[in-house]
């Protein structure tokens, strides 16, 4: 079923929404449903309390790592083996 969402704008408002869906060659409305859908997508979903399960699950494990530093040089040598970088 379908809803209908009422948004006031001024005059100015309006006329750059109208510029920018003839830019993209629809209607105010449609370009708004799209933009409004790209927005809900970008949102995080799940709940807090998963989410916090899930971090604390993994800060409970213990990984080898190195020195910054040596991590970084490590890093550089990789990259400059790799055919067409050159610095």
């Amino acid at each position: 079923m379908s809803k209908r969402l009422q948004v006031l704008l001024d005059a100015d408002e309006w006329e750059q929404l109208q510029e920018i869906a003839r830019r993209h060659r629809t209607t105010v409305s449609e370009w708004v449903r799209r933009t409004l859908r790209e927005a809900r997508e970008r949102e995080p979903g799940g709940d807090l309390d998963t989410k916090l399960r899930a971090i604390r699950a993994a800060a409970r494990h213990e990984f080898p790592t190195a020195d910054i530093e040596q991590m970084l040089e490590e890093i550089d040598r990789g990259r400059e083996a790799l055919p067409g970088t050159a610095r």
